[in-house]
């Protein structure tokens, strides 16, 4: 194969992804969630769908593919951080927003990659309003058998049944803050405050709003987790196609996860 080169950079082939997957670690009948960003890739060929080919080809028969998804429309409006609407628009807002759908409602920033797979054939869903999963494979359905109202990403969700499976990540051009699995850890620990979120829901009457109980979820303190992982050699890294990709196996990372939020919670004091 030629040297890819800054001016023009090498297609990437669904072949050549899955041999590069196969050199990164992932294997045939891994438990494996993904996040990945197809823009961080130099050049796919065929784009989106050559992408999600080669994840479960790689993962084979006998192999999971888990991904998450989180539909930010339907949500608390009175939260959104964007100036799209006043207080006095709020209640007809919440009784506007349609129901989550797990075919149709969008997924908000998640990518094509995200969106090609949930359409695929074989692939279940939870029913979360706002932070729902999708997942392919031989335990596709005990992954997304129950996920809580509320307290979405706790005990009663995918992130914690990956963890039971003893499963990996793989973040294809996506740093740790995307990992959804790693939530799980600030619900081990009393790190967050809660708070009252809010979505539309499809019930037997027709479409329902719904509050429900959850903290307030911080991504940003796993970058953290990623340099400690990093310096124990837990993370295997290989740059694919341009894309920096990263795999780890789920357990360790939540642990440590857990371990440095217990460590360094601004809520210590009050425990």
């Amino acid at each position: 194969m030629a040297e890819r080169t800054k001016e023009m950079p090498l297609p990437l082939s669904r072949e050549e992804l899955v041999k590069e997957l196969g050199h990164l670690g992932v294997k045939e009948g891994q438990i494996i969630e993904v996040h990945a960003d197809l823009s961080a890739f130099d050049f796919v060929i065929g784009g989106a769908r050559t992408v999600v080919d080669a994840l479960l080809e790689t993962a084979g028969r006998n192999g999971t593919i888990l991904m998450a998804g989180e539909t930010k429309d339907n949500s608390e409006p009175s939260e959104w951080e964007s100036s799209k609407c006043e207080p006095y628009m709020y209640k007809s807002i919440r009784e506007a927003i349609p129901p989550y759908d797990s075919r149709n409602s969008d997924l908000s920033d998640r990518g094509a990659i995200t969106e090609n797979f949930r359409h695929r054939s074989g692939v279940v869903t939870t029913s979360h309003p706002q932070v729902s999963y999708a997942a392919w494979g031989r335990y596709a359905k005990l992954l997304c058998n129950h996920q809580s109202l509320n307290y979405p990403l706790a005990e009663e969700s995918p992130a914690a049944r990956i963890y039971e499976l003893k499963g990996y990540a793989l973040l294809m051009g996506c740093d740790f803050d995307s990992l959804t699995s790693l939530h799980l850890a600030e619900y081990r620990t009393d790190d967050r405050p809660i708070h009252i979120g809010g979505a539309c829901v499809s019930t037997a009457g027709g479409p329902q709003w719904r509050s429900y109980l959850d903290l307030h979820l911080d991504s940003r303190d796993f970058i953290n987790v990623k340099n400690i992982m990093l310096k124990k050699n837990m993370i295997r890294q290989a740059v694919i196609g341009g894309c920096r990709c990263m795999f780890f196996s789920i357990i360790p990372a939540i642990d440590e996860a857990t371990r440095w939020l217990e460590n360094n919670s601004i809520y210590e004091l009050y425990r």
